[in-house]
């Protein structure tokens, strides 16, 4: 834990861990309050996951795209090059961005043959393991996030043939960037087209590893509140 960094005073781990954990005590301890305060909350996550399957879903449509596009190419006898990283990442960004979707609809693997002895057990060792994956899927996110961060100061690049316009990068450092020095990221922005930097490709798998984080820790609180599971598998015939 030494290299989690204080912030607004406060380590980052009790951020992390121990405000949320706390949350989810005040959830079973006081249901009513708890429920109807996180509820507005509530329904604005649920459009971030939807959102987030939505956009797994069109990184799932770019690779059939990019497979098209590599079959037309190889009958025109021309050449894509860079065609095999673009669907790695494409496809990277899809299992990433699907994590919190697919956890609210029941698609994730759960086995269950223990929460079926008693309401009661089932209740208890349900919230458990879903507190132990929000914790681990919170301690995943963090370094997730610290991956881009290195890939950035290091500046590491791609080894394969993929390329990324400048514009984007810029684009996407506007997020990492203060706005009074948005004028001089764009004037030092150039029409070139550079070799993919490691991070750009890494956003999608910080953003996914947050929201599942993210997610446990809703329906954890949710579970604790309701004092039944939020989330069912569908059923598949």
């Amino acid at each position: 834990m030494r290299d989690w960094q204080p912030f607004l005073g406060l380590p980052l781990w009790l951020w992390l861990f121990v405000l949320p954990s706390l949350l989810a005590m005040a959830c079973l301890l006081a249901p009513g309050p708890m429920g109807r305060l996180l509820r507005p909350l509530q329904r604005v996550t649920d459009k971030i996951y939807f959102g987030s399957g939505v956009v797994a879903a069109g990184f799932m449509l770019l690779i059939l795209l990019l497979i098209v596009a590599q079959m037309i190419a190889r009958w025109s006898n021309l050449t894509f090059p860079g065609s095999t990283e673009y669907a790695g990442y494409a496809m990277a960004a899809t299992s990433f961005l699907a994590l919190a979707h697919a956890l609210t609809r029941g698609a994730h693997i759960r086995v269950s043959i223990f929460l079926n002895i008693s309401p009661r057990i089932g209740l208890v060792l349900d919230a458990f393991a879903m507190w132990v994956g929000a914790l681990t899927a919170t301690y995943f996110a963090r370094y997730a996030i610290k991956t881009n961060i290195f890939s950035k100061m290091l500046n590491d690049r791609t080894q394969g043939q993929d390329f990324v316009p400048e514009w984007l990068l810029s684009f996407f450092s506007m997020f990492a960037t203060a706005p009074t020095k948005w004028g001089e990221l764009w004037a030092n922005t150039g029409s070139d087209w550079v070799y993919t930097p490691m991070w750009l490709p890494q956003l999608p798998m910080s953003i996914g590893t947050v929201l599942l984080a993210l997610a446990l820790w809703d329906y954890l609180c949710r579970l604790l509140i309701t004092r039944r599971a939020s989330i069912n598998s569908e059923a598949v015939e």
